[in-house]
């Protein structure tokens, strides 16, 4: 007696196609996709990079407060106006040589 094979169905050939492309679908998506593995690296970094920036920025703004609160009425720093008079308006003392 001969046993007859018969080949697998059609159905379960198309079954196992869609699994598989449905699986590395969602794979891909996992890794390359908006939401990704990779993706939140970059964000991961990106964050990094700008809390840097923003304590750069924020050193700057007490920096610039400082030398605001040093000129205000309340508080006169004379070595800063001094200075800011010589920088901004050009001038300087009378006993003074100046060299270009």
């Amino acid at each position: 007696m001969s046993i007859l094979r018969t080949p697998p169905a059609l159905g379960a050939l198309v079954f196992f196609a869609i699994t598989f492309s449905l699986g590395a679908y969602f794979t891909f998506a996992a890794v390359q996709g908006d939401f990704g593995v990779f993706r939140r690296a970059e964000i991961t970094v990106e964050s990094q990079h700008l809390a840097e920036e923003l304590r750069e920025v924020q050193a700057e703004v007490a920096r610039m407060e400082n030398l605001t609160t040093r000129l205000s009425d309340d508080y006169l720093d004379l070595d800063l106006l001094d200075q800011q008079a010589r920088d901004v308006l050009g001038l300087m003392r009378a006993d003074e040589i100046t060299v270009r």
